[in-house]
């Protein structure tokens, strides 16, 4: 076999096991961009049709197909070698679980070593020396709460960042109107509701929380499902439903609502909170994860103590019935947004690079 050609470019390789469109999806997509634009070389690999790789083919970003079934998937661990020697990234970044350990394995014995990069989205530390151990040269948290952790869990402090996710703020395309497309009276108070409850196996949870709202407010409330199945218009605890699905352009469809509910458990930061802040759309949510260092109660949204799901339907009747609430709510967006750009994500995670590894051309490792 003939050696593989040296890089001309940094090169990065971004991993992800993810079969649906969510968060993690997102911010991976938006990084590889921003990458790209700065003059690195990205490869995005993901199961097969996954959505990340249909978004990046779209955009042409490079990406690799590959199955990754576990955390210990030896065909996934063996593929991934197969392509490390070949393409021969300068970093290899994994960004989530699964690929954490399988980037681990796929790297281990490599001659020279790879600097490992693993954003965690929890607000947990891994388990097991193996996995927070030397040869993870940085953990990037998304949330004080997740570095909190991770330092609490044995990481050295000097081996932990916190870039917090970035996100678009510029629409992608004309606000999509709701009301048209599900067929919903005018006046109807049009909420998208994304996080777990968006989920076939999380129906139960959703009929509870819609049936606790006041029978005045399920009359005036249409609820699109940003996520999970999409089965178009239906009804749920009494309320009336749009599923929505995967939704790509995720900023025209905050863009045409009235409130974004986040009525669930949140493991990470809750980025979509961050974009209808941007586009001035109040969000109601539980305070888990990092959705406290987004929303600011009272100011930039509402929060409500996680599980108290009477507590969040009444604070959804409030705003449905008081419209000026709503638009100070969202006034206040867009300044609490500017802190999550995606400029500011795409740049520190690139400094981070730059300090595991001299990101200069013909830096790639085969081994």
């Amino acid at each position: 076999m003939s050696p593989a050609p040296v890089p001309t470019a940094p090169r990065v390789l971004l991993l992800d096991s993810g079969r649906v469109w969510r968060g993690t999806q997102r911010q991976l997509f938006l990084l590889a961009e921003g990458l790209r634009e700065r003059g690195v070389e990205p490869l995005v690999v993901a199961p097969p049709r996954s959505p990340l790789l249909a978004a990046c083919k779209r955009a042409g970003i490079a990406t690799a197909a590959r199955a990754m079934t576990s955390a210990i998937d030896l065909l996934a661990v063996r593929a991934l070698r197969r392509l490390i020697a070949t393409w021969r990234p300068t970093v290899v970044h994994a960004h989530c679980p699964r690929t954490h350990l399988l980037a681990l394995a796929a790297l281990l014995g490599k001659r020279r070593a790879i600097p490992l990069v693993v954003t965690r989205r929890l607000a947990s530390a891994p388990r097991g020396r193996l996995r927070h151990g030397d040869r993870v040269a940085r953990f990037i948290a998304i949330t004080d709460a997740g570095a909190a952790a991770l330092r609490a869990g044995g990481v050295p402090p000097d081996r932990v960042a916190r870039i917090y996710p970035g996100v678009r703020t510029r629409l992608d395309g004309p606000a999509r109107d709701w009301r048209a497309e599900c067929g919903w009276a005018p006046e109807t108070v049009v909420a998208g509701l994304v996080g777990p409850l968006t989920e076939s196996a999380h129906r139960d949870g959703l009929a509870r929380l819609l049936r606790a709202l006041p029978p005045a407010t399920r009359a005036r409330l249409g609820v699109v499902l940003l996520g999970g199945p999409g089965s178009g218009r239906g009804d749920e605890g009494g309320c009336r439903i749009y599923r929505a699905g995967f939704v790509h352009e995720i900023t025209t469809a905050l863009a045409g609502l009235d409130l974004l509910l986040h009525p669930g458990e949140s493991r990470g930061m809750g980025t979509a909170l961050v974009e209808g802040l941007a586009l001035r759309v109040p969000a109601i949510a539980f305070d888990s994860g990092g959705v406290g260092e987004i929303l600011v109660d009272g100011s930039s949204g509402v929060l409500v103590p996680l599980g108290d799901t009477t507590g969040f339907a009444q604070a959804v009747a409030a705003l449905v019935d008081d419209p000026e609430r709503r638009r100070a709510l969202g006034n206040a967006g867009p300044a609490r947004a500017d802190s999550f750009g995606v400029p500011a994500m795409v740049e520190q995670t690139l400094a981070l690079y730059r300090d595991v590894t001299p990101l200069t051309a013909g830096s790639g490792t085969s081994g």
